[in-house]
């Protein structure tokens, strides 16, 4: 007789599993169901969500409104070639995200994550300036500290040395300038205005030393996420890099696979800041986890010129406009509406970074909190007063992963923050419903998390 499923695989350390897992070195836990903000493994032990996996279940686990969107659009079309239809949940969504973005963001293609986005992305900046008649524009400029997917050319884009470290002769070459990233390289008698109006003209010094005639596209993420944690920008930066694109006619990419669909308090983070780009890439919190589902949003203008050039976007993937997957987005989009989630997470936001401030105003370790909504960032220091980084090879942010699943608090971790080998930050960024209560239980439980990890070490050694 069978066995169930989750007990054998329970039965199964790492070196007997034949699944390939990202480490191929660590026994995972299995998980086997979740509600809410709380995940659940096959050993009976709870976890707090506290960053939805990577910012991606927005909406929690288990919601009956996207279980059933998903459960009636796989029973009514599951799939459907998108060279061959169109289907109605990609019509739709598509038509909602045009309604809710800012300008003319107006067309809309559907991909099965982040990664694919921002090649889509790349792709069509290189198509429109071929159609536009100017084929040498072939360069992407992106920025230090950035992440932009796993993909060759997104990882190229990015600046997650860690990763790309096997892969490096593959790459593509890419110009990345300065980063607007005021914890470490904003100068203490500069202003937010001045930083930057500094950290924008990077750009622009790197535009004039390709050739603006050479540059296809900028991407950056409005607020950065994983590799540098949750990295706002300053006063109107993001306002100058629209400004510095436009004067030479570069196209802005704007990468809110990690930042949009509510994360940061409202449905596009870079409505915040004023800016319309030419193209916008989205994902994760698309889907809200119940679908693989991402977007790449292009402007009107771009679209014109395309549609009235060769009439078609040379590129295609086997899943885009999935049904299921836009019925999934279709859902996310209903719940956050309906419910109103947008000023919940503002509220619950504030609330989370207060909390944390009262709790780790003078930790030695904690140097900086910062995020904008429910994407919140902790750089943690080896000395809180100088900044100093700890050592690379202490691993930190895995220490205090691990601690963290101890402690039942799942928490995001990432290393080489500050160029990529030295600094170590967690990210936080739990669901839209996330209680009141649950805001203060994260906070406590991550108060025990770094006591695991800083305490207990000189606990044993005194």
């Amino acid at each position: 007789m069978m066995k169930s499923s989750a007990r054998t695989i329970e039965s199964l350390g790492a070196d007997r599993s034949h699944a390939l897992h990202r480490s191929l070195h660590h026994d995972y836990p299995i998980a086997v169901g979740g509600k809410g903000a709380w995940l659940f493994d096959a050993r009976g032990r709870r976890y707090l969500d506290g960053s939805g996996g990577a910012a991606v279940s927005s909406l929690g686990h288990g919601h009956p409104r996207l279980i059933d969107a998903v459960r009636e659009q796989a029973a009514r079309l599951a799939f459907a070639h998108t060279a061959f239809f169109t289907n109605e949940p990609m019509e739709r969504l598509a038509a909602r995200l045009a309604a809710a973005a800012p300008g003319d963001l107006e067309r809309v293609l559907f991909v099965s994550g982040g990664s694919e986005a921002v090649e889509a992305a790349v792709k069509l900046a290189l198509q429109y300036h071929a159609e536009h008649g100017e084929p040498a524009r072939t360069h992407v400029i992106a920025r230090r500290r950035s992440y932009h997917g796993a993909t060759l050319r997104a990882l190229a884009l990015g600046d997650s040395l860690w990763r790309q470290e096997p892969f490096r002769p593959a790459l593509a070459r890419i110009a990345h300038v300065a980063p607007c990233y005021a914890y470490r390289e904003q100068q203490t008698e500069e202003s937010d205005a001045e930083y930057a109006a500094r950290a924008a003209a990077s750009l622009e010094a790197e535009i004039l030393a390709i050739g603006p005639e050479r540059v296809a596209a900028f991407i950056a993420e409005p607020v950065v996420g994983a590799t540098a944690g949750a990295v706002p920008p300053v006063a109107d930066y993001l306002q100058r890099v629209r400004e510095i694109c436009d004067r030479h006619g570069v196209l802005l990419i704007l990468d809110e696979v990690m930042c949009g669909m509510g994360r940061t308090g409202s449905l596009f983070a870079c409505e915040q800041e004023g800016v319309i780009p030419d193209l916008m890439t989205l994902g994760k919190g698309l889907g809200a986890g119940y679908q693989p589902i991402g977007a790449l949003m292009v402007r009107e203008s771009l679209y014109r010129v395309i549609a009235e050039g060769s009439g078609s976007f040379r590129h295609g993937h086997t899943y885009m406009g999935h049904p299921v997957a836009c019925a999934a987005g279709n859902a996310v989009l209903d719940v956050i509406e309906e419910d109103k989630l947008l000023p919940r997470v503002r509220w619950a936001g504030e609330r989370l970074r207060q909390l944390l401030e009262e709790c780790f105003a003078s930790h030695p370790h904690v140097g900086d909190i910062r995020g904008r909504g429910l994407l919140i960032g902790i750089e943690l220091v080896e000395n809180r007063a100088d900044k100093t980084p700890f050592a690379p090879e202490r691993a930190v942010h895995r220490q205090v992963m691990r601690a963290g699943m101890a402690e039942g608090l799942i928490c995001y971790p990432a290393g080489g923050t500050i160029d990529g080998r030295r600094g170590d930050h967690i990210l936080l960024a739990p669901p839209f419903i996330v209680s009141d209560d649950e805001i203060e239980e994260l906070v406590q439980r991550l108060v025990r998390t770094l006591d695991r990890v800083f305490l207990a070490p000189r606990q044993k050694a005194g």
